[in-house]
């Protein structure tokens, strides 16, 4: 009788331990599933000649393949239409996390194909190099705008313009103020509501301007984009969040830096 008594606490023991297994795992992949994103920008600044080339080879080869095989993307690869920096070629990388962002490249050396299909960029020659400088920018998704948002022109291959801003304050305080009033205080909505699609926002956690904030709107083109823009910035609800004390521009923004990108043909954005 004993063992039979046992033998069912053993049981009713499994099946709660199972349970909370199941609960916990549950809870895990839920966490998961609104684990903010931490965005990797890459900017390859070139000259003009076989760079650009080179860059697209080995972008689309090599290291687009072997970063979804690690666990990032779907990854983004731009030029500037109109704006700074040109030529160059902008690259966004989607992290799950910030430990998946430093492991990245220990997982790249160690991926046999990878290694082979980037060997010709890896090897270039200080006579032939692959780019002139690179800056590496890292931010953190917005909390309710936890991952990037794919449009639909991207998977039909359909044309295409992205905006990416990057907003400037004076202090902490201020830039926390200003991203509390995207992510909570209804300016995304707005946006949303007007034609300005989100494909990110995110907190700039390096730079050179910080405190600041970056996000990437998408259009079909550029009529559809100033048409967009002036829907919202005559929007009521945008008009009166903006003349809301503690809220308007002079308070809480130095400055904007505004470019206008092209997708390139492999880009997964």
């Amino acid at each position: 009788m004993t063992h039979l008594i046992d033998r069912r606490s053993l049981l009713a023991g499994a099946a709660l331990g199972g349970a909370a297994l199941a609960t916990h795992g549950a809870q895990a992949q839920a966490r998961a599933a609104t684990a903010r994103e931490v965005y990797e920008l890459r900017t390859y600044r070139l000259v003009h000649g076989p760079m650009k080339e080179r860059l697209d080879a080995y972008l689309k080869s090599a290291f687009i393949p072997a970063a979804r095989r690690a666990g990032c993307g779907p990854v983004g690869v731009f030029t500037v239409a109109i704006g700074p920096d040109s030529p160059s070629v902008l690259v966004l990388i989607p992290h799950p996390s910030i430990d998946a962002f430093v492991a990245l490249p220990d997982r790249l050396t160690a991926d046999a194909s990878y290694t082979k299909a980037a060997a010709p960029f890896s090897g270039a020659t200080p006579q032939g190099p692959p780019y002139t400088s690179l800056d590496v920018k890292l931010m953190r998704a917005f909390p309710h705008v936890p991952r990037i948002e794919l449009p639909e022109t991207s998977a039909s291959g359909a044309p295409r313009i992205f905006e990416l801003r990057t907003y400037f304050s004076h202090s902490d305080a201020a830039g926390t103020t200003k991203i509390g009033m995207f992510d909570t205080g209804g300016e995304i909505e707005i946006f949303r509501r007007t034609g300005l699609t989100p494909v990110f926002f995110a907190q700039d956690l390096t730079g050179d301007r910080l405190p600041s904030l970056t996000y990437m709107l998408t259009f079909p083109d550029l009529a559809t984009r100033e048409r967009n823009w002036r829907a919202f910035e005559s929007d009521p609800a945008w008009r009166r969040l903006i003349a809301t004390p503690g809220l308007t521009d002079p308070e809480i923004t130095t400055g904007i830096d505004n470019r206008i990108l092209s997708p390139t043909p492999y880009s997964q954005v």
